[in-house]
């Protein structure tokens, strides 16, 4: 039996975190890998079979692993040569190298394999299963014990099996066998049998069963023994795939009928709370996944993962699993695609176990730990066995199967992962920014992922400096990698801000740190964007973002980001509303965007978005699926366009419930147009351009997990169907709301979208230079670094294009930026001056001796500059920078005190090194 040390920490799922502006609650620190999880994901050097393990056992610090291979090589690139091994193999659970062990399993005629393997409860005998006819030799009948000291075949157990047996289970005086058998020592004995665990002698144990016996588990109190495999009776007692049995005489005690009829149970095991199996099913309405069962037999949960669950092992309160799970939408995880190899989930519930779904309670959640594998040889199913064993106080996890490749590298049949050692960091997490008013700068980022610590540790860094800003903490796993952000209130108004993101796992390993994104913060509320999240959307893409593949969520506090599917076009311009905020374009054959939040609709909601085409295809605008890249197979609560340019808004409710506009109402135009459905206790309704284009009183609607998308989904079976799924064109500003909009709202935001706006220039230094007074006759024009002082004296002299007021705008906010550079000591404890250059220079003739004059009124101060390299901002005066507004200007940085400022120059190549004028132009 294997068995659960108990539950060693509580689950807790959460986002904290700290910081300037708005700040969030700290989670405790956590060990270094997310708890209850005890290994880490990495794999480590081990030996490898040249076929299949099927088996595995331990016992002292040595796994034994059995299978179809015939030789045993080093990792790759590590030294050593390939070594004998006939179907088995012994290797040190430390150091993944064989032992001195060497066991051949032969037979005469056919291919001989080893399908089960056990330790005795004393850690002195290994009892073997298969189909084989001999051990090193020695006469056996697909059965063997093995003396572990020794390493030899004990010669008098010789139980007569003439079929492969695929299933062990020990006590302490008794053997139960599982597998393909009519018969044992000529005695019937159908697929399953129990021999005396010294003797080999066949015990008057009969449990009959009429099609191959798969697992067995012995219970905890020694009574009963679970059955597993492909049966539909055992003793005569209809009971499908599992059994529960009197331990002595094979009676039945517990059938079960709950398990589909084309599925079978693999794997049993135990721990001190209960029961667990693994499941396997071919077709279609099959069960997979794991059931958790009771001490007294009865089913807590069941986890319907589709996947084909090969084996479970329930060690210290997490329930660890091989398997090819491809979908677990009825566990409100991942949809049907990539395949996950090796999971792991507690093995039960915290705290009250959901309401049955189906007729079943769900499983557990998912933990953070994702090992990847490949489906490798053989059948293709990848990982088939696990156990633990520890040495010199440290626990390896030891996985086999018909994998080739472990974690992206490659690696056969045999691997393994230790509890301690956790050297993976992070991904680097993608970062975005955006301001829509004054004072406020909202940072979000999609989170990392981290393959054996869900709980990660986020650090926003500003402007370059080295201190974070804030620290927030968050989880994700791999499927689910919400966005997470912060908001920054320390911002003023006219002013550009850069931020970094680095992510920390428990360990301490640290992702590098994210692109730097800036910002420039708006003088006035920028209307549009403002209304949308005042308005309460819970989604809103303003696909102003940068790089693939994430799309930033600017709602207030929805924090459901996207994920480019197939490089949609990025900062198409113009977009729909006034301003600089761009658009996304789309190709109308395979791009999208989908929401990388698994949620549920309700029947109360608002779907909101800008587009512009000139297509003929048709497609879908915006619309909530249950599948993420691939179509999903239940879809509705969309907007799309048919081939002749007619708009639709659809709900399900059972059937497919529409409004669209009229015949020749048609948008194909190549121009930008609002559209917006909604749905509430009113019905559906479509607005165009803030019209009101018709309304259906529907008030149901299907309820199902699932996830948004834009430009592109399903369309089967929808009325006027266009030609492509897929939308053709440029999308912007797609907002989704969990309220059902107004008229009156609607009307708001299309006019809204005309609304004046601030925009912004940011002007790079055309020429700069410094003056030492140390060096009166030295110009130092093509120096990197700029410096200012004022005893012995620096000054610096910046020029600058200023450009004119664009139409209709006056300038409303100025101020001028620089980083300090990276020497010790660059800033200064003394106030700064920014002030007009009055006189002549020039960067390649200017020095202390023939320096310009300057005015005596400063345009701005700053009073000190901290240490290290970082960005730092002055405000200038706005009505001085207005007249000169068209020309080129130059301004001078001065000091009066003895503590250098040392900055970089336009002739730096450090980021965002170069000194700038940061402009923001309004409406008069």
């Amino acid at each position: 039996m294997r068995r659960s040390r108990g539950l060693t920490a509580a689950l807790v799922l959460s986002l904290a975190g700290a910081g300037t502006g708005i700040g969030l609650v700290l989670m405790p620190q956590a060990s270094a890998i997310t708890a209850p999880v005890a290994f880490t994901a990495d794999s480590l050097p081990t030996w490898q079979p040249n076929g299949i393990v099927f088996a595995m056992a331990q016992a002292n610090g040595t796994v034994f692993a059995g299978g179809t291979f015939s030789a045993v090589r080093p990792p790759d690139g590590a030294a050593g040569t390939e070594q004998d091994a006939v179907n088995f193999a012994a290797l040190d659970a430390a150091t993944g190298t064989p032992t001195s062990c060497k066991l051949a399993f032969t037979v005469s005629e056919g291919t001989a394999t080893v399908r089960a393997l056990a330790v005795s409860k004393d850690q002195k005998t290994l009892y073997a299963g298969g189909y084989f006819g001999a051990v090193n030799g020695t006469p056996v009948s697909s059965l063997a014990a093995i003396d572990i000291a020794s390493c030899t075949p004990k010669a008098a157990f010789h139980p007569g099996v003439p079929a492969t047996v695929r299933a062990l289970a020990v006590t302490d005086d008794t053997l139960y066998v599982g597998g393909d058998f009519n018969a044992v020592d000529g005695q019937t004995r159908e697929r399953f049998a129990a021999v005396d665990a010294a003797s080999g002698a066949l015990k008057p144990f009969v449990a009959n069963a009429d099609e191959p016996g798969r697992a067995i588990e012995v219970s905890n109190d020694g009574k009963n023994v679970l059955l597993g495999g492909d049966f539909f009776s055992v003793n005569g007692s209809s009971t499908h795939a599992l059994a529960v049995v009197n331990a002595t005489t094979g009676a039945v005690a517990k059938t079960y009928s709950s398990i589909p009829s084309n599925s079978v149970v693999k794997d049993i095991s135990a721990d001190a709370t209960g029961y667990y199996t693994g499941n396997e099913g071919s077709g279609g309405g099959v069960f997979d996944g794991r059931i958790g069962l009771n001490p007294d037999f009865s089913e807590k949960w069941r986890d319907r993962c589709l996947g084909a669950t090969q084996y479970v092992l329930p060690y210290d309160g997490v329930l660890y699993s091989s398997s090819h799970a491809h979908d677990c939408s009825s566990e409100l995880e991942f949809p049907d695609g990539k395949r996950h190899f090796l999971l792991a989930q507690p093995t039960d519930h915290t705290g009250p176990a959901p309401a049955p779904v189906g007729g079943f309670v769900r499983g557990p959640g998912k933990l953070g730990w994702h090992p990847t594998a490949n489906d490798g040889l053989g059948e293709g199913i990848g990982p088939r066995v696990m156990a633990v064993a520890e040495k010199s106080d440290v626990k390896y996890m030891w996985v086999g199967g018909e994998f080739t490749l472990i974690n992206g590298k490659p690696q056969q049949a045999l691997t393994r992962f230790a509890s301690t050692g956790d050297v993976g960091a992070p991904t680097t997490p993608v970062a975005s920014v955006g301001s829509v008013k004054p004072g406020e700068v909202q940072v979000r980022w999609r989170t990392s992922y981290d393959a054996d610590d869900s709980k990660l540790t986020y650090r926003i860094y500003r402007n370059g400096s080295a201190t974070p800003a804030a620290t927030v903490n968050a989880d994700s796993l791999e499927w689910q990698r919400p966005q997470a952000s912060w908001t920054d209130t320390t911002v003023k108004a006219g002013q550009a801000y850069s931020y970094r993101v680095t992510a920390t796992d428990a360990a301490g390993n640290t992702s590098a740190l994210s692109a730097a994104v800036s910002v420039t913060v708006p003088t006035a509320v920028q209307s549009y964007p403002n209304q949308v999240r005042a308005d309460g959307a819970n989604l809103y893409w303003r696909f102003d973002d940068t790089v693939s593949p994430y799309v930033a969520d600017s709602s207030v506090s929805g924090n459901t980001g996207g994920v480019q599917l197939n490089a949609p076009a990025l900062r198409q311009s113009p977009g729909a509303i006034t301003g600089t905020s761009t658009a996304m374009g789309f190709n109308g054959t395979s791009q999208q965007v989908y929401g990388d939040h698994r949620q549920t609709v309700g029947s109360t909601f608002t779907i909101e978005t800008w587009f512009k085409t000139g297509t003929t295809r048709g497609g879908k605008l915006v619309g909530f699926g249950s599948n993420t890249d691939r179509s999903s197979g239940s879809y509705d609560k969309h907007l799309y366009m048919t081939n002749s340019g007619r708009l639709v808004f659809g709900v399900s409710n059972g059937s497919a419930q529409t409004v669209s506009t009229g015949l020749l109402d048609t948008y194909n135009d190549n121009k930008w147009h609002h559209v917006v459905g909604t749905q509430g206790p009113g019905g559906i309704t479509l607005y165009v351009d803030g019209q009101n284009k018709g309304s259906l009183n529907r008030t149901g609607t299907q309820t199902y997990a699932g996830y948004w998308h834009v430009g592109g989904d399903n369309l089967t079976g929808w009325p006027n169907r266009p030609t492509s799924n897929f939308f053709a064109g440029q999308l912007d500003e797609t907002a989704v709301y969990p309220t059902a909009l107004t008229e009156a709202q609607v009307k708001n935001h299309f006019t809204l979208a005309k609304a004046p706006t601030d925009s912004v220039s940011k002007v790079n230094a055309t020429e700069d230079t410094y003056v030492n007074q140390g060096a009166p006759g030295t110009a130092y024009g093509t120096s990197t670094s700029l410096a200012v002082r004022g005893t012995s004296a620096y000054e610096t002299y910046l020029r600058f294009d200023v450009p004119a007021a664009p139409a209709g705008q006056v300038l409303k906010a100025a101020s001028l930026q620089f980083k300090t550079n990276t020497q010790t000591g660059a800033g200064t404890a003394d106030t700064v001056s920014v002030v007009p250059v009055t006189g002549t220079w020039s960067g390649a003739g200017t020095t202390f001796a023939t320096k310009p004059a300057l005015g005596t009124t400063p345009l701005g101060t700053i009073a000190g500059v901290p240490d290290g390299s970082a960005i730092h901002s002055v405000p200038l005066d706005t009505t001085a920078l207005s007249a000169v507004l068209g020309s080129s200007y130059s301004l001078g940085l001065t000091s009066t005190g003895t503590d250098p400022l040392w900055i970089w120059s336009a002739e730096a190549t450090a980021a965002d090194g170069v000194p700038q004028l940061v402009l923001t132009f309004g409406a008069k």
